[in-house]
């Protein structure tokens, strides 16, 4: 009975005692880390590591001009840099005096955001312990060139209104330079812009993702809603331009794999000689030979025949044409003599006798008058 009751009084103990494990999960608010001192570690490191980076021509002027600015801030976390202008390329490294491990990967990531144009008062800002940065590689998911200039300035926005609002609600500060993409802020809202860029990249319009960031805002600040869960509540939005795959109207049918090779078909000799249809062709075959033969003799018999009746058949002769004999005809002399009279007399343009006499006439009057 004692063990009984002893049993019963331990899971009472541990009931009591037992938290629950979404109480565990949450973080008070205005909660904050304590930060990293010289007093957490007093020996320092054992070994020296250093990080280089190269950076492009034309970030050149600009590390130039704040790289005393740069120095200053390292050294107050005892880590050295120097820039080299001929290869150009940054070095950081870690010093004897350095106590932080982690404060050299911090100072990698500076001049990471430095050679990616990201400004120096922005690039400061990752010695926070609540502040993380991501350099996201742009330039490989997308292989036109075009296509891909066009999506990253849909990220970017018309006067840069699109990465303004995603800077709001990721807390995060975005620089779009090139092949990649840098996000400088809190942890959870590098996630969020990673997913943005990469969606963005991958055709989906950044809207879409903007509008969803603006719900899960809201949503947080409810305190009643905010361990639940918000899939009914966002959005879900479905691809309406494009259309769907047309099937193909002869659907080929895989057939089932085989070692073996198919059975060699029977060839037609093969299938005409079974059914005796090979004997019949043949017999018809040489008929039509034989006709053929035949008909081609008669016809060079026939040829040969008038070629050599060529040779007798006469030449064609000219049709005799017969001379007509004259016709004796009676002369009338009388009748004869009086035409050539009359053709003297009316000879052309002469006038006749009878005018003749009456114009000498008429002369000899006018004559005599006178």
């Amino acid at each position: 009975m004692e063990s009984v009751s002893e049993a019963g009084s331990g899971r009472k103990r541990r009931g009591k005692g037992s938290v629950d494990e979404s109480e565990l999960l949450t973080v008070p608010e205005g909660w904050k880390e304590a930060p990293f001192t010289k007093a957490d570690n007093t020996c320092g490191m054992l070994e020296d590591s250093s990080f280089a980076t190269l950076f492009p021509k034309y970030r050149e002027a600009y590390l130039k001009e704040c790289w005393p600015l740069v120095q200053n801030a390292l050294k107050e976390q005892y880590i050295t840099a120097t820039l080299d202008l001929i290869e150009g390329s940054m070095t950081v490294s870690s010093t004897r005096k350095t106590f932080d491990p982690y404060i050299i990967i911090k100072a990698r990531d500076l001049i990471k955001l430095l050679a990616r144009s990201v400004p120096f008062e922005q690039a400061i800002r990752i010695f926070q312990d609540d502040v993380a940065c991501d350099i996201i590689k742009i330039g490989s998911l997308v292989r036109n060139r075009e296509r891909f200039v066009k999506r990253r300035m849909r990220l970017i926005g018309p006067k840069g209104s699109t990465l303004k609002a995603l800077e709001l609600l990721t807390n995060c500060y975005i620089m779009v330079q090139g092949n990649t993409v840098s996000a400088l802020g809190p942890y959870t809202g590098l996630k969020e812009a990673r997913k943005v860029v990469l969606d963005t990249l991958k055709n989906i319009h950044p809207i879409y993702n903007i509008k969803t960031l603006m719900i899960k805002r809201e949503l947080a600040k409810d305190a009643d809603l905010r361990t639940q869960n918000w899939e009914r509540f966002l959005p879900t939005f479905k691809h309406k331009n494009l259309n769907k795959r047309k099937e193909p109207k002869k659907k080929r049918v895989k057939k089932e794999y085989t070692p073996f090779p198919p059975p060699q078909p029977e060839s037609k000799i093969d299938q005409e000689l079974a059914t005796g249809e090979y004997f019949l062709r043949e017999k018809d075959k040489k008929k039509q030979k034989l006709h053929e033969t035949k008909a081609k003799a008669a016809e060079a018999a026939a040829r040969r025949k008038e070629e050599r009746n060529k040779a007798f058949i006469p030449p064609k002769e000219k049709p005799t044409v017969k001379v007509k004999k004259a016709v004796e005809t009676k002369i009338n002399i009388q009748v004869l003599k009086e035409k050539v009279k009359t053709a003297k007399k009316k000879k052309l343009g002469a006038p006749a006798t009878e005018e003749i006499a009456q114009k000498i006439a008429q002369k000899e009057k006018k004559k005599k008058k006178k």
